[in-house]
């Protein structure tokens, strides 16, 4: 059936029309980032005055290079371990017709229900007794355990719906072990849900500041949330800068 050019036209014109509202408040934040300070014309208006001090002091004068590195390397161990531990526990559970297995999900499924901030105060206590507190490694522990849920689920029902059995069992007739399955012929079907829950978990990781904010408290390390955070004070806030170090941080993101 053809789809008539005025439909096309009218999902054009949605399309693009979406894109410029979205793109609106990214202009605003540009536009407030290459102002000077002290510039109170409202942000949708160009800058007349446009420079890249901003970026240069938010650079210069906070911990912004090292609170990247942090980031980089929480996000990054958080994330790897998160995708190897889900997929470990996903496969089984989407293939194994017990009743226990069932009740495992179910359990698994728990995790999405709790908040979070229910378990902050055992989680801190705990953190401290082992001599975690203030390195990346609480951080690492708390966002593996807080993650699981969200992407077990989403593997578990991603082979059980897109992942057909047959071509496992092709790969056992080929004389396949059950770690070769696994590994060469389940995983490289797995990599349009493995690579949602890589952003969906690596965006929440790096822009999380209410876990660094506990955890790493009182040590030299922070986050990037933690570093831009330096720059609001009780009575002055300087935001420019402020903006400057958001569109920082996004970098490291879209690369």
């Amino acid at each position: 059936m053809k789809t008539s050019m005025g439909v096309k036209v009218g999902s054009n014109v949605t399309a693009y029309g979406a894109t410029v509202v979205f793109l609106i408040p990214v202009y605003i934040l540009v536009n407030l980032s290459i102002r000077p300070t002290g510039d109170l014309t409202p942000g949708i208006i160009p800058s007349s005055r446009a420079t890249l001090d901003n970026f240069v002091s938010a650079w210069t004068t906070s911990s912004l290079p090292s609170a990247i590195v942090t980031s980089t390397l929480v996000t990054t161990i958080s994330c790897v371990l998160v995708l190897a531990l889900a997929t470990m526990a996903s496969y089984p559970l989407a293939r194994s017709t017990a009743r226990l297995s069932n009740t495992t999900f179910f359990v698994f499924m728990i995790g999405l229900l709790l908040p979070f901030q229910l378990a902050l105060l055992p989680l801190y206590f705990q953190m401290r007794d082992i001599g975690l507190l203030g390195t990346i490694w609480s951080l690492v522990v708390v966002y593996v355990g807080v993650q699981m849920p969200f992407s077990v689920f989403l593997i578990t029902t991603f082979i059980r719906s897109s992942v057909p059995l047959e071509f496992e069992e092709a790969g056992r007739i080929d004389g396949c072990s059950n770690m070769q399955v696994f590994w060469h012929v389940v995983i490289p079907l797995l990599r349009p849900v493995l690579g949602t829950c890589l952003i969906l978990n690596a965006v929440g990781i790096w822009n999380d500041f209410f876990t660094p904010l506990i955890y790493l408290a009182g040590s030299p390390q922070m986050t990037i949330p933690m570093a831009i955070f330096q720059f609001v004070g009780q009575y002055v806030n300087n935001w420019p800068v402020i903006f400057a170090s958001l569109i920082i941080s996004m970098v490291p993101v879209l690369a």
